[in-house]
């Protein structure tokens, strides 16, 4: 029987979001909130620019809805540290699984996109395409990433123990206030990710689904969103409070935050469909 056996090493390019999970979640009290987000709004949002020549994912929008819903619930973007100490990060950054291959294997990298709730949503949606897309040397984060995957393996278990006790250091390697992992694009209606900060969100794919809207039965296109919360740092009722306004936004509130940004894409739409001025 031992023949049926093949061994091989753990990949190098494995060994960060490993040892995130081992040391970043460890002592984590990881609690789970679910909720089904009617995202018709914002597929029509996703129209909407698409008809203006702009390409916006889902993802996207769930950064901005996240980050501006994060600048309101401050509990959401703490962490602890030794002796009952706790941080509040001020500067929002939006962290979220991406797949690359390194050489011919799959890796789990994390991306990060600083200020997602003021920056415009096209430039979230441009700055997640070229995580998805650029090579990993063009990226910061991912550089930064592939070279810690490659140091030795105690030096890079030591950066994150300093991490976790000095709040500068996890800045600088560890910046993002939460967390977002998607298996949507695989048609997986669910998904609850490790807890690797004090609020993760595990994200479905959007689907049609029969709901009841004012006693009638009608179809939307759903999503599942499911939050891992820290219980340490925050309880049930502020979790519920902060996910409610993530789903506030998602179904509709966002609009007022991106109005001006809508308005100049408008504006620069008309600008490139009118036609020339005639010359005699």
């Amino acid at each position: 029987m031992v023949n049926n056996l093949s061994f091989s090493w753990l990949a190098r390019c494995r060994w960060n979001v490993l040892d995130m999970i081992n040391v970043i979640g460890r002592g984590s009290v990881p609690t789970y909130m679910f909720y089904e987000i009617d995202m018709t709004w914002a597929e029509s949002l996703r129209e909407q620019l698409k008809e203006k020549g702009v390409k916006v994912t889902a993802t996207a929008i769930l950064l901005k809805a996240i980050g501006i819903a994060q600048r309101l619930h401050p509990a959401s973007r703490t962490a602890i540290l030794p002796w009952g100490r706790t941080v509040t990060f001020n500067d929002i950054v939006a962290g979220f699984t991406v797949e690359r291959y390194v050489g011919q294997q799959p890796a789990v990298f994390f991306g990060a996109i600083e200020a997602p709730d003021t920056k415009p949503l096209v430039q979230v949606a441009e700055e997640l395409r070229a995580y998805g897309e650029e090579e990993i040397s063009a990226i910061p984060q991912l550089d930064i990433e592939h070279r810690f995957n490659n140091m030795p393996w105690l030096f890079r278990r030591f950066i994150l123990w300093l991490g976790m006790r000095f709040p500068k250091v996890r800045l600088r390697y560890m910046g993002a206030t939460f967390g977002l992992s998607s298996l949507g694009k695989f048609g997986c209606r669910g998904l609850i990710p490790p807890c690797v900060s004090t609020s993760t969100f595990g994200v479905g794919t959007v689907e049609p689904r029969a709901v009841v809207r004012e006693g009638a039965v009608v179809v939307r296109p759903m999503m599942t969103l499911i939050l891992n919360f820290d219980h340490r740092l925050i309880d049930g009722a502020p979790a519920a409070r902060f996910m409610q306004d993530v789903q506030k936004l998602l179904e509709g509130d966002l609009q007022s935050y991106i109005e001006d940004e809508l308005h100049l894409l408008e504006t620069a739409t008309a600008k490139a469909m009118a036609p020339s001025p005639a010359y005699t």
